[in-house]
């Protein structure tokens, strides 16, 4: 969310913020309503303060007369009337606050200035690691893993539906062994701190990151309780300290944490619908961080580096990609995507996402800190990534290392937690 100072000082700069992200025509209307918003909310605190220093002027000349024995009725009368206005110019002042409040929250966050202007078109690969493998004579892996009995997706549409995957197997142990992997690198060797949050969220921990009010429609809720499955753990984890104040001593903060990940708009518009490419229900290792806001350029630099590791450490080739704004998330300021190939389909397949978010999420959150003793507390810079999401990471492991006798190579590392050295 914005500081409403934002559209008192600086609305020029919001605006042209929402236009690199190509989203101004759309939220045009609503920065203008916001901008006489904010214009009447000052009028509004202006009367209502002169109201009560007129108030009580009022009732210290009420005291005076009582004193000296001289009548009040008037000005009594006239205490009473200014405390009636009073009381219903604070009703339009909570109103107009709580309209701008609604609009802001639908707001996207700004744009960092080195972030390219424009749609997807305008995303900037910035660096790649391996070579990628030809895509000749290679299988997809919906192939493999049928043939193998890595993953059931019929059986899993019959229980749940389409854009769900039943793992069985080995299948089921390689997915347990990127959650040990991942979570025992993160936490061993980058020094995160390990939490395993609850999947089901409140609508304040949803807000507080982003997700609504503006993508409600796109999150399974609980109906009756108000409940929302989280889409991502950054969701739980970085709420863990919503409404409290850190000391600059707890900065920065990194945290990893497993969840399941729930999201409704998978598949949609019949893509990559085969496989397990994009599912309603997969599993994740993410990583947040909070910093102090002048550290959080180079912590989102260590963040996208302990992604990159994984996929190193897998052997698994990956192209770095520096998103443009039209294609950078609401809440973030800076993304950069880590694409990993996956020659059986041919393609670069997104297995993490690395972001800043500067304070978006924590004044949203009011998440703080205080830079020093007896200082005016400050909102903390957020961070996330993936570390790394596993169907994808999957499907690019059963493709990159497909054998011609359809057998698959185990990557060295996770040989110790899947306890074979090849698939099939």
């Amino acid at each position: 969310m914005h500081d409403v100072r934002l559209v008192r000082e600086r609305l020029g700069e919001l605006r042209d913020a929402m236009r690199r992200r190509e989203a101004l025509d759309a939220l045009g209307p609503q920065l203008d309503r916001c901008e006489g918003l904010e214009r009447e909310r000052r009028l509004l605190i202006q009367a209502v303060e002169e109201r009560k220093a007129a108030r009580n002027a009022s009732s210290q000349e009420v005291a005076r007369r009582k004193r000296a024995g001289e009548p009040a009725d008037d000005l009594i009368a006239q205490g009473r009337a200014l405390g009636e206005e009073i009381g219903r110019l604070e009703r339009e002042l909570g109103d107009a606050e709580g309209q701008l409040e609604a609009i802001l929250l639908e707001v996207p966050n700004v744009t960092a200035s080195d972030v390219p202007a424009g749609d997807e078109s305008q995303n900037v690969v910035v660096r790649s690691w391996g070579e990628p493998r030809s895509s000749d004579g290679v299988r997809p892996h919906w192939e493999i893993a049928a043939e193998h009995g890595l993953f059931d997706l019929e059986r899993a549409a019959k229980i749940s539906g389409s854009g769900f995957a039943v793992f069985r197997g080995t299948g089921a142990r390689l997915v347990r062994s990127l959650l040990s992997y991942f979570l025992d690198v993160h936490t061993r060797e980058h020094d995160y701190e390990e939490v395993w949050p609850p999947v089901l969220v409140n609508r304040a921990s949803m807000t507080g990151t982003g997700q609504l009010p503006k993508f409600e429609d796109d999150a399974y809720k609980v109906a009756g309780d108000d409940l929302f499955l989280i889409p991502t753990a950054e969701v739980p984890v970085t709420n863990l300290y919503r409404d409290e104040i850190l000391d600059s001593a707890d900065l920065p903060k990194g945290f990893c944490a497993y969840t399941p990940c729930f999201r409704r708009e998978a598949g949609s518009a019949g893509k990559d619908t085969r496989g397990v490419l994009r599912m309603h229900q997969f599993d994740k290792v993410e990583l947040v961080r909070y910093c102090a806001p002048e550290h959080s350029d180079t912590e989102l630099a260590t963040l996208l580096g302990h992604a990159e590791s994984m996929l190193q450490r897998l052997g698994i080739p990956y192209r770095v990609k520096l998103l443009a704004a039209g294609d950078t998330g609401f809440a973030s300021a800076k993304t950069y995507d880590l694409e990993a190939w996956a020659p059986g389909v041919g393609a670069w397949l997104e297995v993490s996402s690395c972001s800043t978010f500067t304070d978006f999420q924590a004044r949203r959150a009011n998440i703080r800190y205080r830079p020093a003793k007896g200082e005016k507390p400050r909102f903390v810079h957020t961070l996330n990534g993936s570390g790394l999401a596993f169907p994808r990471t999957i499907a690019c492991i059963l493709e990159h290392y497909q054998q011609s006798d359809g057998t698959v190579t185990v990557p060295d590392v996770l040989r110790p937690y899947v306890g074979a050295d090849r698939i099939g």
